[in-house]
């Protein structure tokens, strides 16, 4: 997880926002993002093991991993996989690039379940952002080529505060609709789903008098009331991700999907950073994502960052605590599935 700015943050402001969400279908709605930044973690075929024995259907990997691809193979578990950041200019500039990249890392596992590639995570500089369009369409010809073009989806993976004036949702709107707009037509004619990272957790930190802990880890006792929509909001996930729909909207294009690439709470070493707090946040996400937000009903594609607590992981000392399990496969806090 690239952390998200706690300024773009309080663009969800005075956000006592979200939505309540629902139980859901774990198998539609919920993955599990397989951080590795850590050297003391599982060999991969144990953490697919572990993902097969919880009843985890879905997982995300930041590169192409060939031990994690080789243990995926005829598991069923679907894989969004991002190609790292490090790859994009490359495949952005270099007509040969995208090609090698789907014939190393794609066709020689048929056996795994690609749903997604991630082109670029949590790009923030203006260079970097300039080959994620370029790069997009160089892996989607390629897979296009190959023979996937049909089967695996290509996107990006965006923090949140793409997003701007987000309270209420219904004001939300890309900051930068240069950047974003030729983006997400891109995916409107491809049929794939905006990738997006959304923490309530970075939301609260940023401004914990104006939002509620409640509402951010999907406990009773706040309503936020959208005027714009007529909606009414429960919890601050939802309301972050309907105001992303929103800005789809402002877009003009409300076709497109939210797939919500990574979302979860630390239990350890920050401000509203406690066991207590974790488990509430990540439980909620995954009893509700099922039914889908206010403004889109249906199960919402969520994928909980991480599976393990890593110890390499540098930024803030929160960073090392986001695992749902720790490194010796015993849960960091009571989960279920």
């Amino acid at each position: 997880m690239a952390k998200q700015g706690v300024a773009p943050m309080l663009a969800v402001q005075a956000l006592v926002v979200l939505v309540a969400l629902a139980a859901f279908p774990a198998a539609q709605s919920i993955g599990v993002c397989n951080g590795v930044i850590g050297n003391n973690l599982p060999a991969p075929s144990d953490v697919v093991k572990l993902y097969k024995s919880k009843g985890i259907n879905a997982m995300r990997i930041y590169e192409p991993e060939s031990n994690v691809l080789k243990a995926l193979s005829g598991t069923g578990i679907g894989l969004l996989m991002d190609v790292g950041n490090g790859a994009l200019t490359s495949l952005a500039n270099d007509p040969s690039a995208a090609p090698a990249w789907v014939k190393a890392n794609v066709q020689p596992y048929p056996g795994v379940s690609f749903r997604y590639i991630a082109v670029g995570n949590e790009v923030m500089d203006s260079a970097g952002q300039k080959t994620i369009l370029p790069a997009m369409k160089n892996v989607q010809a390629a897979l296009v080529a190959a023979g996937l073009g049909g089967s695996v989806k290509v996107s990006t993976s965006l923090r949140f505060d793409v997003v701007t004036d987000t309270y209420p949702p219904s004001n939300g709107v890309f900051a930068d609709l240069d950047y974003m707009g030729p983006i997400v037509d891109f995916l409107a004619s491809t049929g794939a789903p905006l990738l997006a990272n959304v923490y309530p957790y970075f939301a609260y930190k940023g401004d914990p008098q104006n939002i509620k802990l409640n509402y951010a880890t999907f406990m009773p006792g706040t309503t936020v009331n959208d005027d714009g929509n007529g909606l009414t909001y429960t919890n601050l996930f939802y309301a972050m991700v309907d105001s992303i729909y929103a800005a789809l909207e402002d877009a003009n294009k409300p076709g497109v999907k939210v797939v919500v690439s990574e979302s979860g709470w630390p239990s350890a070493s920050g401000f509203g950073a406690t066991m207590q707090n974790a488990q509430a946040y990540n439980q909620g996400l995954i009893k509700h994502v099922g039914n889908g937000t206010p403004k889109r009903p249906g199960p919402l594609e969520t994928y909980v960052f991480a599976m393990f607590n890593e110890n390499l992981k540098t930024g803030e000392p929160t960073e090392n605590h986001f695992g749902l399990f720790n490194p010796d496969k015993s849960p960091a806090y009571s989960i279920s599935f």
